[in-house]
């Protein structure tokens, strides 16, 4: 099919002819570069293309023409594996590597101590492409439920799960009034972390020492 008169994807204008050879140019470094990644290396460019695309365009820009020209392989290998950008967003979250696996529980001997580590990394992440890449879906709940599920799912519990945890050996130290063992309180601090992302982008380090002495430690001390 012929383009518009004057247009560059005319067959037979003068720019598709010099746009051609360009491209039979570099179609051997084009061909050696994406055949140089397959299998679980391709899969993780792949992700992380997709989760940098997904933090600069947001969901509805999504393609897969865009993921795989910044992934550096061609579409073919996408709609190979994905029906969807949305099935390629939900595998790449799922993803032990590129997306978010099972937190590290710390073991510092404070409760100050775990929750500086806890929060320090789940901020740290959430300042990567992968973190970043969480606020369209965060902020598009109704639109992408699906999503939104998902990302409670791999993100939000399992912080939570943690910090109950922390919080149920904070006791047993006698830093933590039992009563505060609760799924509410447990999500207080990622709650602020995301909230903090939402507001500016980056989560300084020292917000996240505020958030930890200024909140979260009075909130959960012991009734004396």
């Amino acid at each position: 099919m012929n383009g518009l008169p004057g247009d560059s994807t005319d067959p037979a204008s003068p720019a598709a002819a010099e746009d051609g050879a360009r491209d039979a140019s570099r179609a051997p470094a084009l061909a050696g570069r994406r055949t140089r990644r397959r299998g679980s290396a391709l899969t993780l460019a792949i992700y992380e293309a997709t989760f940098e695309e997904l933090a600069t365009t947001g969901f509805e820009g999504l393609a897969f023409d865009k993921i795989a020209a910044r992934a550096g392989t061609g579409k073919s290998a996408l709609y190979r594996r994905w029906s969807t950008p949305a099935e390629l967003v939900l595998a790449a979250l799922a993803d032990p590597v590129a997306g978010f696996g099972t937190p590290v529980i710390p073991d510092t001997g404070t409760l100050r101590g775990d929750l500086i580590a806890t929060l320090g990394a789940f901020a740290r992440v959430l300042d990567e492409p992968r973190g970043r890449a969480l606020l369209p879906l965060l902020t598009r709940r109704a639109r992408h439920p699906e999503l939104f599920a998902q990302v409670q799912r791999l993100v939000t519990l399992p912080n939570q799960k943690i910090l109950l945890s922390m919080l149920r050996v904070a006791v047993d130290r006698g830093e933590t009034d039992p009563r505060c063992v609760t799924p509410r309180v447990a999500s207080v601090g990622p709650r602020m972390i995301f909230a903090e992302l939402m507001a500016k982008g980056t989560i300084p380090e020292e917000e996240v020492y505020a958030i930890v002495d200024e909140i979260l430690l009075p909130l959960v001390a012991p009734q004396r």
